[in-house]
């Protein structure tokens, strides 16, 4: 996994994701992010138009990475989102919670709505009971 970040004037930030966002490079490019979203301001906009491939654990980083910046009042933007993880998106019904520029229509016929507005997911439980 390769991540590029492109300088842009203004208040946010634009790293570009090229290969394979899976359980191999997970802690790397959670660090990366992380360290993005802790180390800026504004919008910081993920560019997806190189990722490869991605799984579970991949979805994972951009999740922790959306509760992460929402915490300290910033936004994750997708960008250019690869048709299959558009279908995976709407699937999960993520589209509805992560924001997502540029997007198009995919084979399914689906459509992500282009920027839609990044809401805060509810905070995890602090503890979990355990199951008897």
């Amino acid at each position: 996994m390769r991540i590029v970040e492109y300088p842009v004037p203004g208040s946010h930030a634009v790293l570009a994701l090229e290969g394979r966002l899976d359980v191999r490079s997970a802690a790397d490019v959670r660090a990366r992010l992380h360290q993005a979203v802790d180390g800026g301001s504004g919008d910081l906009v993920l560019d997806l138009s190189a990722l490869a491939a991605w799984d579970a654990t991949g979805l994972g980083v951009i999740m922790g990475t959306h509760r992460r910046a929402g915490r300290i009042g910033r936004r994750l933007v997708l960008r250019e989102v690869p048709p299959q993880l558009q279908r995976l998106l709407v699937a999960t019904k993520l589209h509805r919670i992560l924001a997502v520029e540029g997007a198009t229509a995919d084979p399914c016929g689906a459509t992500l709505p282009a920027g839609a507005p990044a809401q805060p997911l509810p905070p995890l439980p602090s503890a979990i009971a355990p199951l008897h």
